[in-house]
């Protein structure tokens, strides 16, 4: 494992930039059919779009009206998947979604519905369930009784989506012939004659840059991507995306009598997920434009008043204000353009591999369940290249190693945070803080 931009070799195969959890996927994938790699990250590993998260594994149950079966199947498969060989890191939860008298879908389209999503799922979901309202006033005591006409019940899954990242990556530094560095940023990168890529880096640290050459380069960059595409003149790169910017708020366990995951879904087509975890719940997310800076982005105020009257709406009991809220994040989306839609709740989450030159790979869109195949689109090219053969099952596997710290049963103490900080990419105490919440 390598701690600084100065003990990077001098040649890898594959250069990834981006270390969300689209990197970390084709990290590890090439990592375990022993293609040497470097993956770089600007910042911290997943302190972006990959830590700013709804915080799940899902199919995408609003996905279904817009007939995307397809993506649904894969995400459902793919989150079923990651609660078996990741079980410390995810775990099944009752999503519970309100049906009242005003609804935009009544209950005979929500049973069909959840159904359906059960049927893509090859029947891996718990099964769905129709509750009364009285079932559902009876374990959500908060939700607003009047008018309603009682809830669908289906299954999706919790997860600490910036742990996820960081293990996934562990996993692929287990081959030393694959190293892992954040607070490294791309300066240029040029296309030579001789096939292979020469790519500038700096450390964002020390301030020491250097050109390392690859034959293949990767960009999982998410909403950064149209940005760093342009920077090449070799590349005629049309924008491809439509970021969207999703906030949430955190709320203490105590604010809301809810005892169950809780899918809103306002009059305006919007979705809102009410999510206890821990001695939290989370609130969100929202569907705005982005004008800003994209990195470290924070709610505005329009988005916080949003999901503070949704939730009022939906649990007038609660009362909640902006006084309750215990602190706020917000990520961006990278949406693949549609030319059909420029509405941002309803464009897909499909994902799409370019290859613009032989040996340039650029991964976009997708959503956070599907990180796993999203790579492989890549990762089988790269490995056929090497004349190997793409082994499907390795990825699929659990873990190599161990690990003894579970974050929804867990605050990490210091030993072992201590110990973390020998195999876990630490370079500023800021990493350790969002890490482990300490």
């Amino acid at each position: 494992m390598i701690k600084n931009l100065g003990e990077t070799k001098d040649t890898y195969s594959t250069i990834i930039i981006g270390g969300g959890i689209v990197g970390a996927g084709v990290f590890r994938d090439l990592s375990l059919h022993d293609i040497d790699c470097l993956i770089i990250d600007k910042k911290d590993f997943s302190s972006q779009t990959s830590s700013k998260s709804s915080k799940m594994l899902h199919g995408g149950i609003r996905y279904l009206e817009n007939f995307d079966f397809p993506l649904v199947w894969e995400a459902l498969h793919e989150k079923n998947l990651w609660l078996k060989i990741a079980p410390h890191l995810c775990f099944e939860e009752k999503f519970y979604l309100p049906i009242y008298s005003d609804s935009i879908r009544p209950k005979w389209m929500i049973r069909i519905g959840l159904f359906l999503y059960d049927l893509l799922s090859s029947f891996e979901n718990s099964p769905y369930e129709m509750k009364s309202k009285e079932e559902s006033v009876a374990i959500n005591k908060d939700l607003k009784e009047q008018d309603l006409r009682g809830s669908g019940v289906y299954h999706d899954a919790v997860v600490d989506d910036a742990r996820l990242t960081i293990e996934v990556l562990r996993d692929g530094a287990l081959n030393p012939r694959c190293h892992a560095l954040n607070h490294t940023s791309l300066e240029k990168y040029e296309f030579l004659e001789n096939k292979k890529v020469a790519v500038t880096l700096k450390d964002e640290i020390t301030g020491e840059s250097k050109k390392i050459y690859c034959k293949d380069i990767v960009f999982a960059t998410g909403p950064f991507t149209d940005q760093i595409m342009s920077m090449n003149k070799d590349i005629h790169w049309d924008p491809k995306l439509l970021p969207s910017r999703g906030s949430h708020i955190w709320l203490d366990k105590d604010r809301l009598k809810i005892e169950t995951a809780i899918l809103l879904t306002p009059n305006d087509g919007r979705v809102i997920f009410v999510i206890p975890q821990g001695d939290r719940i989370l609130v969100g997310t929202t569907e705005s434009k982005v004008e800003e800076d994209y990195f470290d982005l924070s709610p505005s105020d329009e988005e916080i008043t949003y999901l503070l009257a949704n939730l009022n709406q939906y649990f007038p009991k609660a009362n909640v204000e902006k006084e309750d809220i215990l602190s706020s994040f917000a990520g961006i989306r990278p949406l693949v353009k549609d030319d059909s839609t420029a509405a941002l709740g309803k464009t897909a989450r499909v994902h799409k591999h370019y290859q613009p030159l032989h040996n340039c790979h650029v991964l976009v869109g997708g959503k956070y369940t599907t990180f796993r195949t999203m790579a492989q689109d890549v990762t089988r090219i790269i490995v056929h290249n090497h004349k190997k053969a793409y082994d499907h099952s390795k990825t699929v596997a659990p873990f190599r190693f161990k690990m003894r710290y579970n974050p929804f049963k867990d605050k990490a103490t210091q030993e072992q945070i201590e110990e973390m900080k020998k195999y876990e990419f630490v370079r500023c105490e800021e990493d350790l803080k969002r890490r482990y919440r300490y």
